[in-house]
């Protein structure tokens, strides 16, 4: 007589004790994420006395419908010039990167020159050293140029400085066939016009990546913006909203009202266009 029960159980338990821990973990994962948005959310709601007098962070407002937090940040805040900055911005470094990143993808991976090897050794050495370390040198240059406090200094460094967008488009243009430049230089096409209206039309998943990342990267960074454009006149969305801290002291709720306004923008973009950012990501992976 042989009893099979415990050993059969075994692997049902396992599957279960991994199942429970993987909810755990994502749902600590999402109160990690969530509650922070929450508190700033519930914080733009409150008046300026709810807030002195020292409520929890989660105590909910008295007034729900107090948008006055929102007004003052919009119209004190200027963020209808920032937003109308930020958009010169992202219009410009997007489209610049996009054009240079599948450009400089094509070039690497249909043709053959010296040195190849190297190249793509210094753009992966250039992902690997820390952007801070060459802050110094970078703004010299950029200063040479003539470029500071203005929306160009960005919009050159955004533009020139994203490795990662280039090994994206190169992920997808091994996955094109060869084939098809070859009969188009049948047909006279030379390298440009292959890269126009063979290479480019058939990379729209992957411009469509680089795209909302740049975009949403662009949109979020505080440093660049901060340190190329001081005028307050040239603040985009993430310096605005840093600002507050100077007409409006320790207001956090009209602050905490400035981040909503700044967070609501990206967040509705994700919402629409995730499944362009998973769909990108993982066409670019199997090729």
């Amino acid at each position: 007589m042989t009893i099979t029960a415990p050993t059969q159980d075994r692997p049902r338990r396992r599957l279960r004790i991994g199942t429970a821990l993987t909810y755990a973990s994502l749902i600590v994962a999402s109160l990690v994420v969530l509650i922070p948005l929450l508190v700033v959310f519930l914080t733009s709601l409150k008046s300026y006395g709810e807030i002195a007098d020292g409520q929890g962070a989660l105590s909910l407002p008295d007034d729900w419908l107090n948008f006055s937090n929102y007004a003052t940040a919009f119209t004190d805040g200027h963020m209808l010039t920032a937003f109308g900055n930020t958009a010169f911005i992202l219009l410009f470094s997007i489209t610049g990167t996009v054009i240079i990143g599948s450009m400089t993808a094509y070039a690497i991976d249909r043709f053959d020159f010296r040195f190849k090897g190297l190249v793509m050794a210094l753009f992966l050495l250039a992902t690997l050293v820390p952007s801070v370390t060459t802050q110094v040198a970078t703004f010299q240059v950029v200063n040479s140029f003539g470029l500071f406090d203005t929306r160009w200094a960005p919009i050159l460094l955004y533009m020139g400085t994203d490795i990662v967008s280039i090994y994206i488009f190169l992920q997808f243009i091994r996955g094109i066939p060869k084939s098809l430049d070859e009969a188009a230089r049948l047909d006279g096409a030379n390298s440009f016009t292959i890269y126009r209206k063979i290479i480019f039309p058939l990379l729209k998943p992957a411009i469509a990546t680089v795209v909302i990342i740049k975009g949403i990267t662009t949109y979020n960074d505080f440093y660049i913006p901060f340190l190329y454009m001081p005028s307050e006149e040239l603040g985009t969305m993430s310096t605005a909203l840093f600002r507050f801290k100077g007409p409006f002291g320790a207001h956090w709720e009209n602050i905490s009202a400035g981040a909503v306004l700044v967070i609501v923008p990206t967040l509705v973009i994700f919402l629409f266009l995730q499944r362009y950012i998973y769909n990108g990501f993982a066409q670019g992976a199997t090729k």
